[in-house]
């Protein structure tokens, strides 16, 4: 007679797939899932293979929701209480756009370039200006525009009083493509001293020593846009952009024109094209934008007797007074396992071992077969002694 049903929660062998939702946890602990989005009911489970329902959110086959801690941005948990845990959604866009602020760049100017003259400087004639480098800068509303630095070599501009000196003019887009020269400033208001140039647009200075090496800007603060005020689309004609040469080393070598870095701050609003978790549960979206973003920590928890923890289904359980009570925590910590993402938790069963009990089970079955078929012939065989 069947005495007892005993629950193995034993360690099963992962199976590797090419799916980000599909986690296995490497170690002690149970998935926390919820019944629907706003049940407080908790219940768990071993089976990690989640996929996105049509609002986005991350279920199980039984449509569960999967349970994850709040995070910060940089994926630090805020919460770890079961009742601070949230359905985990995945959002479709990555939020509000960020205006550029500031472009690095960096180049080598060609120190053997020949001289120009910053008067008569035109960016539709290429025989004006020495160089050019372009990039992307986003507006208030997440628009682009296209920025372009142009170096003109000529001696003794600005206030530096050498001959290694480059005028820098910037131009960007507008929102209908046109290109405009902007004014460069200083960041402060004021306009640099090479501002008496005969086209009537301030340009900046960049400034270096015999041996190429960087010394400044004109003006000494920076080299900035003046506002964009040629924007019709209704975008912040506020916005300037710092153009920060000091902080990535430029230099005027004997060598091609060059561009060691250049990049921006500024995003436009991005599709979601990615996800990953890493072992530690985090689960970082991607956008098409380039950002990245933390969404939550996977939840987990264990149980001081998982052998008393209530079955609700093939693969869901739900804790009881001989369970004790859920301790949530972050894979990782204490004795909770690892997250595998990319992987499914196999059945813990050992197929080898218990098919090695089966054949023992079957020659032990034989065996007994055989015995009582033996005594039976005896017993036979006494019975007919006359």
């Amino acid at each position: 007679m069947l005495q007892q049903v005993q629950q193995l929660f034993d360690q099963g062998n992962l199976d590797f797939t090419s799916q980000a939702l599909d986690l296995a946890i490497s170690g002690e602990g149970f998935f926390v899932l919820s019944p629907d989005q706003i049940s407080q009911e908790r219940v768990y489970t071993r089976a990690g293979n989640f996929g996105v329902d049509e609002n986005g959110f991350v279920v199980n086959s039984a449509n569960q929701y999967l349970q994850v801690f709040p995070v910060n941005d940089d994926g630090s948990v805020t919460a770890t209480a079961l009742s601070s845990t949230t359905p985990l959604q995945l959002p479709d866009t990555a939020g509000a756009p960020q205006s550029t602020a500031e472009v690095e760049i960096g180049v080598n100017l060609p120190a053997n370039a020949s001289n120009l003259s910053v008067d008569v400087f035109d960016p539709t004639d290429a025989n004006t200006y020495s160089a050019s480098t372009s990039i992307t800068l986003y507006d208030s509303l997440g628009d682009s525009h296209i920025a372009t630095a142009y170096f003109v070599k000529e001696p003794n501009l600005g206030t530096s009083g050498n001959q290694n000196t480059w005028g820098v003019f910037l131009t960007v887009t507008d929102d209908t493509g046109g290109v405009n020269i902007v004014d460069v400033y200083d960041g402060v208001g004021g306009a640099p001293s090479s501002e008496v140039n005969a086209g009537g647009v301030p340009y900046g200075v960049l400034s270096f020593d015999s041996q190429g090496v960087f010394q400044g800007t004109d003006p000494a603060t920076g080299i900035y846009t003046d506002q964009f005020s040629f924007l019709n689309n209704g975008a912040d004609t506020t916005q300037q952009v710092y153009f920060d040469f000091a902080g990535n080393t430029p230099t005027q070598f004997a060598s091609p024109f060059s561009v060691s870095s250049l990049s921006q701050d500024g995003f436009t609003i991005g599709r979601l094209t990615g996800l990953s978790v890493d072992d530690q549960g985090v689960i970082q979206a991607t956008y098409s934008n380039g950002q990245t973003t933390a969404v939550g920590k996977v939840a987990l928890a264990r149980f001081s007797n998982p052998q008393g923890l209530l079955q609700i289904g093939n693969t869901t359980w739900r804790s009881s007074t001989a369970s004790g009570e859920p301790i949530p925590g972050e894979a990782g910590t204490s004795s909770f396992g690892l997250i595998q993402s990319g992987a499914l938790e196999t059945s813990n069963v050992d197929l080898t071992k218990e098919l090695v009990t089966l054949i023992t089970s079957q020659r032990n079955f034989q065996a007994n077969a055989k015995s009582i078929e033996t005594a039976n012939a005896v017993t036979q065989t006494i019975i007919q002694i006359r």
